[in-house]
């Protein structure tokens, strides 16, 4: 009669694989967050003086969209703390 005690043994790799799997979970929370970078304050002149010289420029300038994307960019890290 033949053994069939070799079918019931798990493959070599399945210890490694559930031990890596395993250890997985036993990390620390997923929840954590990078610090937030800070916002530079800015005084209201020069804001101002900035608003102005943005003012002069045409819509299509490429500068225009850099500094909408810097607006975006600051909302984002003032909601991140």
């Amino acid at each position: 009669m033949k053994s069939n005690v070799r079918c019931w043994m798990p493959p070599a790799a399945a210890p490694l694989i559930a031990m890596l799997w395993l250890g997985a979970c036993a990390m620390a929370g997923s929840e954590v967050q990078a610090p937030c970078p800070p916002v530079v304050d800015y005084t209201t002149a020069d804001q101002a003086r900035t608003a102005d010289e943005v003012d002069a420029l045409t819509e299509g300038e490429k500068a225009v969209r850099m500094l909408c994307d810097y607006a975006l960019l600051r909302d984002q890290v003032r909601a991140c703390r």
